[in-house]
């Protein structure tokens, strides 16, 4: 690795892979908001995903696949595939119909309300209730979101996207749960969980585009995008995350994952013309602290 060559510590490489891991996440964005002018949104998705399953699929199977399926129940699949259905054919098609009809930021500030759905579905499912930090991140976020989106007034296009958006942050919000809690009982290992679950989730992804969008004429450069996008900013850098969860605790990582929004914003504002004003930028960095603040849990 480079980093070794400057003799970092093992903790600050894991830092710096994962903030290059959240900055190729972050210019996902800007590029999905490119591709769309040429390419469908639930087909790129579906293209997307597909090519990343491809790619990942070698590596899952080395992890002993055989005997792990073995010991799965029927109840065990189920779970399986319903997170593959909700997490990659709902949340990630979501996403990206957003971002057709929505500025980047604004899907991104309504994706950070997955942390806080995730907070109440634990305390029902997971008997994980929250610490006090917990719920002022609640308050926070609720500020955050009322001051960003001041007076608000959506034409009815982005009122169409917005209900989209938000019900792909449901769908998100229920797979983390489900996500946890079948990795939790440890039957699979976490990178055939994701090669299953995304093989499903991204064919169902891929049929329903081209049934209901087609596949059209595809250029020179909307393929770079689908290829880097499955090949660098999934494939890749899934494995790069996967390696920094090694050294780094949950509280880092998911404090490092909430820049993305200050990325995002920025790099909107650069590659897309997505205009930031104070208020926005306030909106945003209580939306940001709600982020950091749910991640507290009680001792």
């Amino acid at each position: 690795m480079p980093f070794r060559l400057l003799k970092l510590s093992p903790h600050l490489q894991a830092v710096l892979l994962a903030l290059l891991v959240t900055l190729l996440w972050s210019t996902s964005w800007v590029i999905i908001k490119l591709g769309l002018k040429d390419i469908p949104a639930l087909t790129f998705a579906g293209l997307r995903y597909s090519l990343a399953f491809v790619c990942l699929l070698p590596f899952a199977l080395r992890s002993q696949p055989r005997e792990q399926l073995s010991r799965l129940s029927s109840a065990d699949w189920l779970r399986i595939v319903v997170l593959g259905i909700l997490y990659y054919a709902v949340a990630q098609g979501a996403q990206y119909v957003g971002l057709a009809v929505l500025p980047a930021v604004t899907v991104s500030i309504l994706l950070n309300f997955t942390a806080l759905v995730v907070a109440f579905l634990g305390i029902l499912f997971l008997d994980e209730r929250p610490a006090w930090l917990q719920w002022l991140g609640v308050a926070f976020f609720v500020i955050g979101i009322l001051v960003y989106f001041y007076p608000v007034v959506f034409p009815r296009q982005q009122v169409f996207g917005l209900l989209v958006v938000i019900f792909g942050v449901l769908a998100n919000a229920v797979s983390s749960i489900l996500g946890r809690y079948i990795n939790r009982t440890r039957l699979l290992s976490p990178l055939l969980v994701t090669g299953i679950s995304m093989g499903i989730g991204s064919a169902l992804l891929l049929a329903s585009g081209l049934l209901t969008e087609g596949l059209p004429p595809l250029s020179l450069r909307s393929w770079v995008f689908i290829v880097w996008l499955a090949l660098v900013n999934t494939a890749f850098a899934f494995t790069l995350w996967n390696r920094t969860l090694q050294v780094l605790s949950a509280m880092e990582s998911s404090i490092i994952n909430g820049t993305m929004l200050v990325q995002i914003a920025l790099l909107a504002w650069i590659f897309l013309g997505e205009g930031l004003t104070l208020q926005k930028i306030a909106g945003m960095a209580l939306v940001a602290a709600a982020a950091v603040l749910v991640q507290f849990k009680r001792n």
